[in-house]
């Protein structure tokens, strides 16, 4: 029997046994179905994890939308009760920058009877003599004058403490504008993010989105910020009224003060004339009586030089009887009865002559006494005729203080157009 043998061609590879090879397809299995379990386990992880970072994504979402939409309510809400303090102090402002300008018109219509009392001053003055007394109306008057420089004074205080306070204020509304605006802006932008979302083109990745931005505040410092730029407000509106109130206080009592100072003035004015002019009409009686009484001196002092003349002729008469009765002769002179009577006679004519020198030298000062005095009467009612002018034209001028002269006064458009036609007699047309 032949046997034919077959060449046969092996690969240089060292071959594996059966067992092995069995082996290592079981360990192809387990390894397969290790990886199939960790795929289905990663895949069942990915799954959980994508629904739970989706749910989570969107509750952090929902809770940053509501964190945003909380401080926009916050913001809103602080820049609403900021507005109304903001409208509370514009209205203060308007309020008091009326009053002050009331008070200012109130200080300018000062100038006006100041300078007028200086005026009635000056005139009153210009008295003569007796009549430039420190009287009653010049005490009044330099009150009066006295009032209105304090109410000057006064007033221009509290127009400066009203300015001051008006400057206070605008910086307070200034500040109060800013915090509005910031706040406007701050709402903006949380809106803006607000209505952003993930479908937006606008979004992007940022190398740095936590850091704090430079000069950042923490949320309790803004807080407080803002609770201490409201009580600022606040604090600065709390005595805001005080002051309004003290300027119209200020402003009405010095009105009432020097009215009723101006009232007391004019009476102690009027008094006065009244007075003057009761002396003077008394002077003027006087006057006249003293004129009578010198032409009744007149005719007395004529009455004893006439007298005295007759006298002198009684007195010759006597003194030539004694005289020729001295020229008798030898027994005849002698001093008989007759004689005594003569001398009796010339002695009482003498002595009558010497009571009516003496009367009449009397009646002579008594009208020298007269007449100085009626000269004195003259003056002091010339210098009375000065005063009365002088208190009549001071009375007349302190007139435009009651007319409001030196007043507010309010434009009549048709004032013109009034006096036309008063002037051209067109009422009955116009009506």
């Amino acid at each position: 029997m032949v046997f034919q043998l077959v060449a046969t061609m092996e690969k240089p590879l060292g071959h594996i046994s059966l067992t092995d090879w069995n082996a290592r397809v079981g360990r192809l299995r387990n390894v397969a179905d290790a990886r199939r379990a960790d795929t289905f386990s990663i895949r069942n992880s990915t799954r959980a994890l994508i629904d739970e970072t989706r749910i989570e994504g969107t509750w952090a979402n929902r809770e940053s939308n509501e964190a945003l939409t909380d401080r926009i309510d916050e913001l809103d809400s602080w820049r609403k009760i900021i507005s109304k303090t903001l409208q509370r102090l514009e209205d203060e402002i308007h309020t008091l920058q009326q009053e002050k300008v009331l008070t200012e018109r109130s200080l300018d219509a000062l100038e006006g009877p100041i300078a007028l009392i200086g005026e009635v001053l000056s005139m009153r003055d210009n008295r003569l003599g007796a009549e430039l007394t420190y009287d009653e109306p010049d005490k009044e008057i330099k009150n009066e004058l006295y009032i209105l420089e304090n109410n000057q004074r006064l007033l221009s205080n509290r127009c400066r403490n009203a300015w001051e306070k008006l400057k206070r204020l605008e910086d307070v509304r200034e500040k109060l504008r800013l915090e509005i605006e910031s706040k406007d802006e701050a709402m903006q932008v949380d809106r803006e993010q607000l209505a952003t979302n993930r479908s937006s083109t606008k979004i992007s990745f940022k190398p740095n989105s936590q850091r704090n931005p430079k000069e950042c505040y923490s949320y309790e410092s803004w807080l407080e910020n803002v609770k201490n730029t409201k009580q600022m407000a606040e604090n600065e509106l709390a005595d805001t009224s005080a002051i309004r109130e003290s300027l119209f206080v200020c402003r009405e009592k010095a009105r009432s003060i020097l009215k009723a100072q101006q009232e007391q003035t004019e009476f102690t004015l009027r008094k006065r004339i009244f007075e003057t002019q009761r002396a003077y009409n008394e002077l003027e009686w006087q006057q006249t009586k003293m004129k009578e009484e010198m032409e009744k001196a007149v005719c007395a002092m004529q009455t004893l030089e006439a007298t005295l003349e007759d006298n002198a002729a009684d007195l010759k008469l006597a003194e030539s009887r004694l005289e020729n009765r001295a020229l008798r002769r030898g027994k005849e002179l002698c001093l008989d009865y007759a004689h005594h009577s003569l001398c009796l006679e010339v002695d009482k004519l003498r002595e009558i002559r010497q009571c009516v020198k003496e009367k009449l030298d009397e009646a002579k000062a008594n009208y020298n006494l007269l007449t100085s005095h009626t000269q004195k009467i003259d003056v002091d009612l010339e210098n009375k005729q000065q005063s009365l002018m002088a208190d009549t034209r001071a009375l007349e001028l302190r007139q435009r203080l009651k007319d409001e002269e030196f007043g507010i006064k309010v434009y009549n458009p048709s004032a013109q157009t009034d006096r036309n036609i008063e002037l051209t007699h067109m009422e009955s047309f116009t009506k």
